[in-house]
């Protein structure tokens, strides 16, 4: 029994699968999401001067 829905088993996880792809790309290139995702795009190259959460440098442990 399961050698003759595996194919069509497959075929809808593969639709799914698809289907996911295509909601993540259309949310993230809405273009109301545009200045969101530009400023998360920013947020490797800002820099916190002093945030609470990020360890001490190895020149200020002293």
């Amino acid at each position: 029994m399961y050698e003759t829905i595996r194919p069509h088993l497959q075929a809808l996880w593969e639709l799914w699968l698809f289907l996911l792809f295509i909601g993540i790309v259309a949310w993230v290139f809405w273009p109301g999401r545009r200045k969101k995702m530009e400023e998360h795009g920013r947020i490797p190259f800002e820099t916190d001067e002093k945030s609470p959460t990020t360890p001490p440098r190895r020149e200020e442990r002293n």
